[in-house]
């Protein structure tokens, strides 16, 4: 009989709990549960992987960094996602070095979970293991032993429900006895040994202590891992020397985990017959991925949330205008006439409103996509739009970050690394800025209301929510059609595949929503929010002051017309400041760009926001309100749009027509002006080739369409 080995922990301050599982387990549930707002987001080291970190309490004196490892289905990992979990369970990673595992298993697919399961117990490393998903497990018939599942395994199990924060203090109690106690490691779950015992002997002389089926892990992975030339050199000759066979080694492995499985599943698991009960699931689907009725509803699914960024936004968006109008206006008359007053109004104040106008919407976005996301109806996108993808040379792994580029280009292209076809993933990066991602809202919101009326048909579908929806589709019609173009371009022979698992259907969690849409806030605010300000005070530096003495002379040249014609003082004083405005740095910058754009329709202080939206694209409301305020009297109330709708050319022809409105809308969805988004395709792809690329064909496009917008519409 074999010796129980021991593991004894040093009790401390703070341990590391590694918590992984599976796809689609809950684990992102219980990750959030047990850290609530500790959360804290990077990558792992060398890679673009996100790492989630969080702490949670356990007991008096013990406090756990918990580490949300990537879902996998097994140790033999194929993606970059599934490698760094790989290499922090297998105790490579130098920045993760995990005390326990805690490993999070489906009770409704236990079958399929406990492969990967059985893995992480025979790398002698502590394990817990939590269920969930265990109402849907009674809606199909499933009963589980916990007391009988436990035995088997060796390891302690329990069932949790985090939506419902169900047995998370009993988990919580579980974690700190393993942490106290001595872990008693249960038997091997296979005898990894007996399925290369030459080699695995070999590779345990060389690194004693370590379990058998590690050794075979390092057998077969040992170049992907930090190990000095001279060790690897060692391995090589034991794999030579016993011809190691890897492939052969993990199919026996599989069918005698299986086979340990299927006497598992007898002793703890009762399950009906095929005669079981359907799920809701199961008949919900068949209506939402219906063949034709699936993709109306997925348009009306759409339809409501667009609308809904204007019905619900509107009245919040109001109250902000009206109380920066009305302190701009207060200020105006309050302060004195200098410089730092001129400042604090029509760069601070003005920066700051430019800001925080849009909050509501962006909130207001990301809440609903939140509940898409909870519901599990966001992965039934992907499935319903396969087809389609694999016509434009992608495939329906390509929606989930076509989908998160609605929110940022950044991390939806990160997301593309979920995607094994080469040729696919690269489709992907390159059409996913694309889509209309949640900087470019703030541009739409204020030209739709610009020069779109506020009208509703059949009493409840907005105008303005229909243009809304058709800029974000006319993204990701064309992003479709630049995919099956640069498809004949890109020439990567690779088989593809679609593997989806479908979760189950939830209701959301509205707490859930709630934090999210506070959290995106935040980010736009102090992230987004600081270039913004920045970019206003640069801004109003640039056009109040200018080179030579032309705003000089032009100050005098009014002066002494004001003098001369008091009843005209109002006009004059207004000509005085576009004047001056013209002469100043940044007219003069927009004046340079102006024989360029104006066949578009623009002027040169729409050219200068061009210019600055290659820092960020919502970065075009705060030069709006910069330009306008400093071109315009500051001690009125009057708000952004109003001065918009207001703004004269030269001629006296209105600037913002509906024309103008429609051609600058088409270029801010095509044209690439996000300075990031170029920095993370440089890194996605290892190379400064495809950034260009996208940078040029988006540039092209976006001139284009709003040329042929313009000229239908003038």
């Amino acid at each position: 009989m074999r010796p129980v080995l021991l593991h004894t922990f040093i009790l401390s301050a703070t341990i590391n709990i590694a918590l992984t599982g599976n796809p689609n387990c809950g684990k992102s549930s219980l990750f959030n549960v047990l850290t609530g707002l500790r959360q804290k987001v990077g990558n792992f080291p060398g890679v673009t992987v996100d790492k989630k970190t969080g702490q949670c309490l356990l007991g008096d004196k013990l406090t756990a960094n918990i580490i949300d490892l990537p879902g996998t289905y097994s140790l033999y990992p194929r993606r970059a996602d599934e490698w760094v979990a790989y290499r922090v369970l297998m105790q490579q990673d130098e920045t993760v070095k995990p005390d326990i595992v805690l490993l999070v298993a489906d009770a409704s697919n236990l079958k399929r979970n406990l492969l990967f399961c059985s893995q992480i117990i025979d790398l002698k490393i502590p394990v817990v293991v939590v269920l969930t998903m265990m109402d849907i497990a009674a809606g199909k018939g499933i009963k589980i032993d916990i007391a009988g599942l436990e035995r088997e395994l060796g390891v302690p199990v329990l069932a949790v429900n985090p939506r419902k924060t169900k047995g998370i203090a009993e988990l919580k109690k579980l974690l700190e006895k393993t942490v106290k106690a001595h872990f008693n490691n249960p038997r091997p779950f296979i005898n990894s040994k007996a399925l290369a015992e030459g080699a695995v002997n070999g590779i345990t002389q060389l690194l004693p202590g370590i379990s058998s089926y590690k050794a075979l892990h390092l057998l077969c992975n040992h170049e992907q891992f930090n190990f000095s030339p001279e060790l690897q050199e060692k391995i090589e000759a034991t794999e030579a020397q016993h011809q190691f066979n890897p492939t052969k080694v993990q199919a026996e492995e599989i069918m005698q985990r299986y086979s340990r499985i299927r006497h598992i599943m007898q002793q703890a698991v009762v399950e009906e017959g095929p005669l079981a009960k359907e799920l809701l699931t199961e008949r919900l689907d068949k209506i939402l991925l219906h063949r034709r009725w699936g993709y109306l509803i997925l348009l009306l699914v759409l339809l409501f949330m667009f609308q809904s960024v204007f019905w619900l936004a509107q009245y919040p968006m109001d109250g902000i205008e009206w109380f920066f109008g009305r302190a701009s206006g207060w200020l105006g008359d309050t302060l004195p006439v200098a410089w730092w007053s001129n400042l604090l109004i029509n760069g601070v104040l003005a920066g700051l409103s430019g800001i925080l106008v849009f909050v509501p919407q962006i909130m207001i976005l990301f809440g609903l996509i939140t509940i898409l996301e909870d519901t599990g109806y966001m992965a039934r996108i992907s499935f319903l739009t396969d087809k389609l993808m694999r016509k434009a040379g992608l495939n329906g792994k390509s929606v989930m970050p076509m989908i998160s580029g609605y929110a940022c280009a950044v991390p939806a292209i990160m997301t593309a690394r979920n995607i094994e076809n080469k040729k696919e993933r690269l489709l992907t990066i390159l059409i996913t800025p694309l889509m209309s991602c949640s900087a470019r809202l703030p541009v739409y919101s204020i030209l739709i209301a610009l020069v779109i009326p506020s009208k509703l048909y059949f009493g409840f579908l907005s105008l303005q929510g229909l243009v809304m929806m058709g800029l974000y589709l006319a993204g990701t019609a064309v992003a479709l059609m630049m995919a099956y173009v640069l498809k004949w371009f890109i020439h990567i022979k690779e088989r593809s595949f679609f593997i989806l698992e479908l979760p189950v259907y939830h209701s959301p969690r509205w707490k859930n929503a709630l934090v999210t849409m506070v959290e995106k806030a935040k980010i736009f605010v102090f992230d987004a929010g600081k270039v913004i300000m920045v970019i206003s005070l640069l801004l109003w530096l640039l056009s109040s002051f200018g080179p030579g003495s032309q705003m000089l002379e032009a100050e005098k040249k009014y002066e002494q017309l004001i003098a001369a014609q008091p009843e005209k003082a109002e006009e004059l004083s207004r000509l005085q400041k576009t004047e001056m405005l013209q002469n100043s740095y940044a007219g003069v910058l927009g004046k340079s760009i102006e024989p360029v754009i104006q066949p578009l329709g623009y002027d040169w202080k729409i050219g200068i926001a061009l210019i600055t939206s290659f820092a960020a694209r919502e970065v075009f409301v705060g030069t709006m309100a910069t330009l306008y305020s400093v071109g315009e009297d500051a001690d009125t109330e009057t708000t952004l749009r109003q001065k918009m709708a207001a703004a004269t050319r030269p001629d006296g022809t209105k600037v913002y027509t509906l024309a103008t409105g429609l051609s600058l809308m088409v270029f801010y969805v095509f044209a690439m002006q996000c300075m990031s988004t170029l920095a993370v395709v440089k890194r996605e792809t290892k190379s400064w080739k495809w950034p260009i690329i996208q940078l040029l064909y988006m540039t092209a496009l976006a001139y284009l369409l709003s040329l042929l917008v313009y000229m239908v519409f003038k």
